[in-house]
């Protein structure tokens, strides 16, 4: 399924990351690998992944310290892997712009599900603007469109993460359902995803910052108490 993707694997552990890129070439993957950060910041810039497997706890330049480096200038898929089961650790990883995380020891099999899922995600393409014939929704400034995965606010563009992108699309879609973790999990990541279901917390963080939008007011993402999130009307 992933003819013509491109993905690298950063991981210090050299018999890891070779069977790691075995499992992505044998789905189809151009596969490229690197086994410490500072180089991975520069072959990434070069190679332009789709997918990137990251490890945390690299020597050096950490994993947080790669992600951050590359949302400098990549929309790539995040997966961090990490040693360490502990939510901070997760989040810190997360927060940096990781769009999903798998703990040691885990499956090849299960890397590849979370890969695979994140390639598969469904693309929202339902608009109540259909002006021009172009599939948008508006909320006061802000404009989503699912059709060209763009965001303006007030007119400028806002520059997302996919991850982002779709977790505001799938809010969008249908902005007077609120939505529980598990619905944004199984819009976004798919509905055999496992694991800590606050990530939708940290990437509606994300959102809401890039977006200049206050947790308390709620003006385009409004938390909705004991269930999850909706959309609010903007304005």
């Amino acid at each position: 399924m992933a003819a013509g993707w491109r993905a690298m694997v950063v991981e210090d552990e050299v018999e890891l990351a070779a069977l790691l890129a075995s499992y992505l070439e044998r789905d189809g993957f151009e596969v490229t690998t690197c086994h410490d950060g500072t180089s991975a910041v520069a072959v990434a810039g070069e190679v332009d992944p789709d997918v990137v497997v990251l490890d945390l706890g690299l020597p050096g330049l950490d994993g947080v310290e790669v992600c951050r480096r590359l949302r400098t200038f990549s929309d790539a898929y995040v997966v961090m892997l990490t040693a360490r089961s502990d939510e901070v650790d997760t989040l810190i990883g997360l927060s940096v712009g990781a769009d999903d995380y798998v703990t040691k020891p885990f499956s090849p099999r299960e890397l590849m599900a979370r890969v695979q899922a994140m390639l598969r995600r469904p693309r929202p393409v339902g608009g109540s603007d259909r002006a021009g014939g172009e599939d948008r929704r508006r909320f006061g400034p802000l404009v989503v469109d699912p059709v060209g995965r763009d965001v303006w606010l007030d007119d400028e563009p806002v520059a997302l993460t996919r991850t982002e992108f779709d977790v505001l699309a799938a809010l969008a879609e249908r902005p007077q359902q609120a939505f529980s973790r598990r619905q944004l999990i199984e819009r976004v990541w798919g509905p055999s995803w496992v694991g800590d279901e606050h990530l939708v917390d940290v990437h509606v963080g994300h959102l809401r910052r890039k977006l200049g939008d206050d947790a308390a007011e709620g003006r385009f993402i409004r938390t909705v108490r004991g269930v999850g999130y909706r959309m609010g009307a903007g304005g």
